[in-house]
């Protein structure tokens, strides 16, 4: 008989192993969505030797985190386990860190695939099962991977059709010239597969806009590739997988080429602050094919001279005057196999000045969307006009059956005329770049005929259109979008339809205007100005996934710089950008407020996503440059230089100069003093101590030196400000008002709004960036709805009341003008909607767990705003939150992703009737870890149901 105590040991130890074996038995309790490398799932592109690795998960239950994690990254899927990851084998890393992970084993090699997973432990040691196996493929890396590919261009000109010219005159011009431009080019070339393929990927540079075919077919589906860049420093490839378009036996290769912004050789010619030659020459493209058969070997196709070369239908192409089609030209079936080429050229090797190619890790252009005509009506000289009722960027589609020889013209405008009866080019027109926007189309005669442009592309909302024998319809003419593939990933939604309004807005004004660059207009310029850059970066975070993109634009703004001399110590030479970045038409160095977009933009992309390496690796470029502006220090103390608070209500530097109620000097004085606040940190970062010391030291400095030059009081009142509204805003946001003195500014800037304004705001690009936020921040809710809201001049509410879809670069009274002038699609005026994300939605990253590791939760609105939801995209998964106010109780369903903190903000008065998922917060503690301290309730992971009294 066993014993008593026997059986009780017997038990235990049955019990104890069961435990252990379900303690070390992954669980499926932690799940795993979305696992990126570089930010992007499965990339075929990698270019970078340390890759971030990054994963988002997720837990039922509250409170749930991670605490450690395992990666495996191996060179087969085979040997991707504990015992053969040859490549990395992290081991057990006691980390909560899930993001941006950097990758610490073998060298990687160029072209290769590589397989990884990943598994984590949670909070209480629970270890999740391995992820799904995922992959990264490495891209060239180096330019000796190009192999024998060389770069080739046009050898002649053969254009000989009369539509080949345009006209092109600037405001200085006091007639027109023809030109031509650089030919749009036709190559092509066949090659023969005998062997049975594994796999075939194309890599293609064009330093110019191109489009790649393959046996007559189009490949891949981008448009307007690549990315515009400094091509002499920095240019970009793109990879395509043609593994499935290949065919044994004979393949035909075939490329157009077009100008695009490298072989800009016509507008902005006499533009005085631009360089002479815009072009860098004439476009130029380079193409690597690598094959790998089932037996194992390897084989490269490639440009040379081999290739033949022709010029086609496109008989003129300007990425500002638009395409030329005369399809009386066409070339049949060019890039199919045993096309008769006979007649065609031989291509001619290049050698163009380029430094370093690199692949295009940022979204292509693509057609987005397409938009039918919403009105056609006759205009007053009795030509067709097309309303596709909404501003967009990208250019028209054509159906057509006409005559043989029929030209055919579309000029896309942005507006009518204020009497509506006919297009207005006043804010399209080509009196700046010389180009006015136009796309030709000459018949062939032959049924209907089917044209979009491919190297060009436009800014309107309407379209004239000469030369159609028939009334246009959504059969004959559509409108295309055309626009960097950004993806939304954000959203918001209140209960006020002006708001709602005002966020797509928004929204279109800045999908309009990224085409490899954040533009300014889509029409005129295409520059990518620094200003305007920096002024809509935050709100364009909270939408869309700018991670590639900005990291991208940095790149730009760091090839652009120049050295420059120091001001106070002209015998020193600084690396400085100047005032557009990419680009030979390049404007002056870039002035403070300016140039601080090269600070701003890797702080915000470290604020929104941590990823510190966009700070470390360019540190000592805004160090150079924070540098160069210290240099301008007066003997007041404050730096003697800026752009100014651009375009203000009724502004225009000739006409109306003083309406820019800012100095510029002041404007750009207090950005520079959020910056060094931000180099600061940077330096800190980088353990540049000495650095840092200096840049606490100078905060400090400019703090005192701003205060006493030009904080004042308003006569005839008890209130303070900086001398206009844009000032005391950047004051008030950035922290330079002494605590003792934010009461008498904010009723200062309130009092100026209202006695002095009637109401309005007075801002710029600079002011109305923050005014909103500031005053709701500061008890004054209800009137920053009130000068967003206002239907009169000048506000939000009445720019849409006039009829607009985007916002318009100036602030005018536009009925009292012929038609609206200056651009009318211009981002840096959204800058203002970010207050819908951070003051109304009231979610923001901690500045100190940066990437929404912990976020602030703070709804601050108006009375007459009810209900807000907000999603905010974030590397750790969606922040949602969702409220409520009724009779002063407000309702918040907030979902906290796994692997973050909520910060909750809220008065003791509000903490006393705090009730989370319907118990108050003293049995909600009794029952679960939240924190509660200096009027912050802590929240971990989980969905919420919070409700409190709002006072």
């Amino acid at each position: 008989m066993i014993k008593k105590q026997s059986l009780f040991s017997l038990l235990f130890l049955a019990i104890f192993s069961l435990s252990c074996n379900q303690v070390s038995t992954p669980s499926n309790a932690v799940s795993f969505e979305r696992l990126t490398v570089n930010s992007k799932e499965n990339p075929v592109t990698i270019e970078s030797e340390k890759p971030l690795f990054s994963w988002i998960a997720d837990a039922e239950g509250f409170n749930k985190s991670q605490s450690a994690y395992h990666i495996l990254v191996a060179s087969s899927e085979d040997q991707l386990n504990e015992n053969d990851a040859d490549i990395w084998n992290s081991g057990e890393v006691k980390s909560d860190k899930s993001t941006f992970v950097k990758f610490q084993g073998e060298v990687l090699e160029a072209l290769k695939t590589y397989f990884w997973k990943v598994k984590i432990w949670d909070e209480e040691g629970t270890v999740s099962r391995w992820s799904d196996t995922q992959t990264f493929q490495m891209g060239l890396m180096t330019n000796e991977n190009w192999g024998d590919s060389k770069w080739i261009t046009l050898n002649k000109d053969t254009r000989t059709s009369p539509y080949r010219f345009r006209d092109y005159k600037t405001g200085r011009m006091d007639k027109p010239e023809p030109v031509d431009g650089f030919p749009a080019s036709y190559f092509r070339n066949e090659v023969e597969v005998e062997k049975t393929v594994a796999t075939a990927e194309a890599y293609i540079c064009g330093l110019g806009y191109y489009e790649l075919y393959l046996n007559g077919e189009k490949v891949g589906d981008h448009v307007l590739d690549p990315a515009p860049s400094n091509y002499d420093k920095q240019a970009y490839y793109v990879k395509y997988d043609i593994t499935e378009d290949l065919k044994s036996g004979k393949n035909a290769f075939g490329i157009i080429l077009g100008n695009g912004f490298y072989g800009q050789n016509i507008s902005w010619k006499r533009d005085p602050e631009s360089d002479k030659d815009l072009a860098y020459g004439p476009p130029t493209v380079k193409l690597l094919v690598k094959l790998k058969y089932d037996d194992g070997s390897k084989e490269d196709f490639y440009t040379d001279s081999t290739w033949k070369e022709s010029t086609g239908p496109i008989v003129f192409n300007n990425i500002y005057g638009g395409d030329t089609y005369d399809a009386r030209f066409e070339l049949g079936d060019w890039a199919t196999v045993g096309y008769d080429d006979k007649n065609w050229g031989t291509a001619k090797e290049a050698s163009p000045k380029i430094k370093r190619i690199s692949a295009q890790q940022m979204p292509a252009i693509k057609k987005l969307k397409v938009l039918e005509p919403q009105k056609v009506f006759k205009g007053a000289d009795g030509e067709w006009i097309v309303d596709f009722g909404q501003n967009i960027a990208g250019w028209v589609k054509l159906n057509v059956k006409e005559k043989e020889g029929q030209f055919i013209e579309i000029i896309t405008t942005e507006a009518l005329l204020t009497d509506g009866s006919d297009i207005f080019q006043g804010s399209t027109g080509g009196g700046a770049n010389g180009m006015p926007q136009i796309y030709e189309y000459i018949s062939k005669g032959k049924g209907l005929e089917s044209w979009e442009p491919k190297l060009s592309y436009h800014g309107f909302r309407y379209a004239k259109v000469k030369g159609v024998s028939t009334k246009p319809d959504a059969n004959m003419i559509k409108a295309v979008l055309v626009a960097t593939d950004i993806q939304e990933t954000g959203s918001f939604t209140s209960s006020d339809d002006l708001l709602n309004k005002m966020h797509s807005i928004s929204k279109w004004t800045i999908v309009d205007n990224v085409h490899g660059i954040p533009e300014d207009c889509p029409h005129r310029e295409k520059c990518g100005w620094l200003g305007d850059a920096h002024a809509f970066c935050e709100y364009a975070l909270y939408n869309y996934d700018m991670y590639d993109f900005y990291k991208k634009y940095m790149e730009d703004i760091k090839t652009q710089m120049r050295p420059t001399k120091g001001n106070n110590n002209p015998e020193i030479k600084f690396q400085v950008p100047t005032m557009i970045a990419p680009g030979k038409r390049t404007s002056s160095y870039a002035k403070i407020d300016w140039g601080v977009a090269t600070m701003y933009l890797p702080w915000y992309n470290y604020k929104f996503y941590g990823d510190d390496e966009i700070v470390k690796d360019y540190y000592q470029p805004m160090k150079g440059l924070t540098d160069f502006y210290l240099n301008f220090k007066g003997e007041n103390g404050i730096m003697q230089d800026g752009m100014g608070d651009w375009c203000p209500p009724l502004w225009d530097r000739r006409k109306n100069p003083s309406a820019m109620e800012c100095d510029p000097i002041i404007s750009a004085n207090t950005y520079f003093y959020d910056v060094l606040g931000i180099m600061e940190r940077f330096a800190k970062m980088n353990n540049d101590k000495a650095y840092e010391a200096t840049m606490k030291a100078e905060k400090e400095s400019l703090k005192k030196a701003l205060n006493k030059e030009f904080l004042v009081g308003i006569p005839n009142t008890k209130h303070k400000w900086y001398q206009s509204q844009t000032a005391t805003v950047q004051a008030l946001q950035f922290g330079i008002v002494p605590e003792a003195e934010i009461e008498s500014v904010v009723n200062g800037l309130a009092h100026d709004i209202v006695a002095v304004k009637g109401g309005h705001h007075s801002t710029g690009i600079h002011g109305n960036r923050y005014i909103y936020t500031v005053l709701t921040k500061y008890g004054k809710a209800d009137l920053a709805h009130q000068i967003l809201t206002t239907p009169d001049f000048p506000s939000q509410t009445y720019v849409m009341n006039s009829g607009f879809t985007t916002w318009p670069e100036r602030q005018f009274v536009w009925e009292e003008m012929e038609g609206p002038t200056n651009s009318l699609n211009h981002p840096m005026h959204t800058g203002f909607a970010t207050y819908f994300y951070e003051s109304l939605g009231g979610i923001q990253s901690s500045t100190e767990q940066v990437g929404f590791k912990e976020f602030v939760v703070n709804p601050e609105f108006p009375s007459k705003v009810t209900s807000t939801s907000v999603t905010v995209p974030t590397p750790y998964g969606n922040i949602k939150n969702d409220w409520t106010s009724e009779d002063n109780i407000l309702t918040m369903n907030l979902e906290v992703p796994f692997n973050t903190k909520a910060i909750v903000i809220l008065t003791p008065s509000e903490l006393e009737s705090l009730e989370i998922n319907g118990d108050p917060i003293s049995e909600f503690k009794e029952n679960n870890t939240v924190e509660i301290t200096d009027g912050v309730v802590i929240l971990g992971s989980g969905e919420y149901q919070i409700k409190y009294l709002k006072r």
